[in-house]
């Protein structure tokens, strides 16, 4: 970053003009450089703004006029290219935005091109709203506006001042990390939580950084973009679970192609661990479970409840795991508890049932690739000694 970048105030100033000019001050009175970036499809900006994107879209906008959704996404793929090449210069050191529904959709997706740590805030009629999508696997700050972004007042003025003190507050942060370790991403979720903190504990006790992701379908995802980006040097996909939830459409579902996917041109190794994959997480209760459910072995977790996957399911997702991880036989290795892969899959469990893992290490073993190395040991994915053996393992792939 250089010594002049600026923070970026981006918006629809064909709509939301008086809004930004309001925080393009607020940010400057506190002693930062502002570039404002107009990405309204109505007009130009209201005001001068050091890049106005209207103009040179103007006649593509026009011809769009009656299509409203390609209207916003010329702006957005123009802003997203703009914006990268501002980054790639050192010319922003951080991004601000403020809109209803479609400023929301803008403001974000634009954010979303931009990389982990840099300081992203979002100032939105919809913050309360379900921001999934929205949000996506960024580190974007969402504030919720309140009141509607209909120009400045008494309380939408204190908002948008402090959402810009937010925003300084992010880009003046100086922490950094300690002595470069090589880093391992875990991945992990409820029922594996003892055997998440266990490896957590040997490896980083091996002298590695471990950074750990909740499976629950956000979590993987921004796992393997950030492996994409070049951040760990190994993963160990302790929490597979995922599979299982998209499967059925479960909690944890939400998960893109990408999931489990060799990462391109890095060569990162990568241990697989069957944990969650006894079960898919649906939202339900003892006093409302589907009837399509109800001949299944249960666990009831809160409001959510587990069931026990049958053997055509498990052979789907066996197939899908062996078809993703053949990609790249090199990097991978599979590590299965035989004495269960979750708190629920013991022995005396609900979800206990070692005929249909013993089924899915079959139909695994029959689809992968036979380079890729299959260990099994006769413990449980939550006993201590599992986490050693594991921890051991991918160590081993990293020297």
């Amino acid at each position: 970053m250089r010594q002049d970048s600026a923070i970026a105030v981006v918006g629809t100033f064909d709509s939301k003009g008086e809004e930004h000019l309001f925080i393009k001050g607020s940010i400057e009175k506190r002693g930062f450089r502002t570039l404002t970036i107009n990405v309204g499809t109505r007009g130009p900006s209201p005001f001068p703004a050091d890049i106005d994107l209207y103009p040179a879209l103007r006649k593509d906008l026009e011809k769009t006029a009656s299509s409203r959704d390609q209207a916003i996404k010329a702006v957005l793929e123009r802003a997203q290219t703009f914006i990268r090449g501002l980054l790639q210069r050192g010319e922003i050191c951080g991004i601000i935005s403020a809109g209803g529904g479609t400023g929301t959709h803008l403001g974000t997706g634009i954010m979303r091109v931009l990389p982990l740590g840099l300081p992203k805030v979002m100032v939105s009629t919809v913050a309360s709203r379900n921001m999934s999508k929205i949000v996506g696997t960024k580190d974007i700050t969402m504030i919720h506006s309140v009141v509607d972004i209909l120009g400045v007042n008494s309380i939408s003025g204190m908002i948008l001042d402090r959402a810009a003190g937010a925003v300084c507050g992010m880009v003046r942060s100086d922490w950094k990390p300690g002595k470069r370790k090589k880093t391992i991403a875990l991945t992990f979720f409820g029922f594996i939580t003892a055997s998440a903190e266990a490896v957590k504990a040997c490896l980083e006790g091996m002298g590695y950084e471990v950074i750990a992701f909740h499976a629950n379908g956000t979590g993987g995802m921004a796992m393997e973009e950030l492996a994409r980006e070049g951040h760990f040097d190994g993963i160990l996909d302790l929490g597979t679970h995922e599979l299982a939830d998209e499967l059925k459409g479960g909690y944890c579902s939400g998960i893109g192609p990408e999931r489990l996917e060799p990462i391109p041109g890095k060569g990162i190794p990568r241990l697989v661990i069957p944990g969650g994959l006894d079960c898919a997480v649906l939202e339900f209760t003892r006093e409302t479970i589907p009837e399509t459910f109800r001949d299944r072995k249960i666990f009831f977790y809160d409001f959510r409840s587990a069931i026990r996957l049958d053997r055509q399911e498990t052979r789907c997702i066996a197939e899908q795991l062996a078809e993703k991880l053949n990609k790249a036989p090199a990097d991978v290795k599979v590590l299965i508890p035989s004495k269960g892969w979750s708190e629920a899959d013991r022995e005396g469990g609900p979800l206990h049932d070692p005929e249909t893992s013993e089924f899915f290490v079959k139909s695994l073993r029959e689809n992968l690739d036979h380079r890729i190395e299959i260990s099994r040991v006769d413990l449980h994915i939550n006993d201590p000694a599992f986490a050693r053996m594991a921890s051991k393992m991918m160590d081993e792939m990293l020297r």
